[in-house]
């Protein structure tokens, strides 16, 4: 099966309403815990992508059972000390950074020495800011250079800690709280905003936390060892995989869409916030609380008004997933648009910044990127009739997914590779392309 796509023409305008695969984040963190519980876990709406069903291998691997009934998967936990590890076990976490870091807490406790790998692009993420605080509970791990490979082997006499988590990194806090649940004591995170799904989990399995809010860090309260139950959980759609929709729908002229049921926690709301501010007009219907999260239908229609923007870094970590489709509207809104401190994009699975500049030059657009911060000189009439060919972006998914919006909201013939690595996290992407008119070989 070839490994690429062929999109020659715009899509034309479309009156649709679609629902999105279920949350990444969300789906890895509940197979995590499941497989800390005691008794048996549901998890409906489970996202059955590369990601995820990496991490169902790993918890097998563990001595955790699972098995997909009708519309769910059941999983089988013994606890937060239920795991069986047999010798020699190697968990490969492939494109995932939340498995492997998020997995790296629960193991804290392992009583056998556990080695994670990953594929090339998460070979070359940096481990120090998981494994510093989770070395410092107790554990013993060994490094590639603060690289995977990582080799992790548990400590029966853990003791819990003070982590200042300067980052904004919802993985880092989340290792740390997992690892939390396994150890005698309190655990405090001072940590700076990020997503906060695993927190609203623990709330709900009413595992002991203690959340304070304050304007920049949250600190975060855990008691262990927290035993908890089996649970049921239906996974909302991803907020990341509908901002390509998103973006699609406002770059095409006389298009409306509705993605229905959408995770719209505010610590990943940050794209509707910054497309509203380009003159976007967003708006979230049906809106209901689930298990403490906020879940709505997203309403959206082209806009040949865009305006530009300057960014508030306070956005930066509620959308840092989302920022390669923001600088395509950004490449179409009348005037400059600037955006800071977004190191992090080059921490993903490719260097995005970097990646983002190059392609946007490619259209045609001017940029100026001076360290972590870019200017787009935004083009409102902006149309391509050139040939592009996408490729040796490291099988970055979300540079793929964002190389077919521009080329069916701009125009010109393109060739994008490595079709494959929408697998990694959103494996129905053509298929809802094609439902909304996408022409796309």
């Amino acid at each position: 099966m070839k490994n690429h796509v062929l999109i020659k023409k715009k899509i034309r305008p479309f009156n649709k309403h679609i629902e999105v695969s279920g949350d990444k984040s969300i789906s890895i963190r509940c197979i995590l815990l499941a497989s800390q519980a005691i008794g048996k876990s549901k998890i409906y709406n489970l996202l059955e992508s590369e990601d995820v069903i990496n991490t169902l291998l790993s918890i097998k691997k563990l001595g955790i059972k699972y098995k997909k009934v009708k519309n769910y998967y059941e999983i089988d936990g013994y606890g937060i000390d239920g795991f069986n590890i047999k010798k020699n076990i190697t968990i490969n976490a492939g494109n995932s950074g939340t498995l492997a870091r998020l997995i790296l807490g629960i193991l804290i406790n392992a009583k056998k020495e556990i080695k994670i790998i990953g594929d090339r692009s998460l070979s070359k993420r940096d481990f120090s800011r998981v494994t510093t605080p989770l070395a410092i509970f107790g554990a013993n791990i060994v490094t590639n250079k603060k690289k995977l490979p990582v080799k992790i082997k548990g400590s029966e006499f853990l003791r819990p800690i003070i982590f200042n988590e300067r980052l904004g990194s919802a993985q880092c806090k989340s290792s740390v709280m997992l690892a939390a649940i396994k150890t005698p004591g309190k655990t405090i995170i001072k940590a700076k905003k990020s997503r906060n799904h695993t927190e609203l989990i623990f709330k709900y399995l009413k595992i002991p936390i203690k959340v304070l809010k304050k304007k920049n860090y949250d600190f975060i309260q855990i008691d262990g060892p927290a035993n908890f139950r089996g649970f049921d959980y239906k996974i909302p759609g991803d907020i990341s995989s509908s901002s390509f929709f998103l973006v699609l729908t406002l770059l095409t002229d006389k298009s409306k869409l509705l993605i229905k049921n959408v995770n719209v926690n505010n610590s990943r709301t940050g794209i509707i916030k910054i497309l509203n501010k380009m003159n976007a007009k967003i708006l979230l219907k049906n809106k209901k609380n689930y298990n403490g999260e906020d879940i709505a239908d997203i309403f959206v229609k082209s806009n040949n008004d865009l305006i530009s923007i300057d960014c508030s870094e306070k956005l930066n970590s509620s959308a840092i997933d989302e920022f390669l489709v923001i600088f395509l509207v950004a490449a179409k809104a009348k005037g400059i648009s600037i955006f800071r401190n977004l190191s992090e994009l080059n921490n993903k699975e490719s260097p995005r910044l970097e990646i983002a500049t190059k392609f946007l030059r490619k259209l045609g657009i001017k940029v100026l990127r001076n360290g972590s911060n870019i200017k787009i000189y935004g083009n409102p009439n902006l149309s391509l009739k050139s040939d592009y060919v996408i490729e040796n972006f490291r099988e970055d998914h979300r540079v793929f997914m964002m190389s077919c919006i521009a080329a069916l909201s701009f125009g010109g013939k393109w060739k994008i590779k490595d079709k494959k690595s929408i697998n990694t996290s959103f494996p129905m992407f053509i298929n809802l392309l094609e439902k909304l008119g996408a022409e796309i070989n």
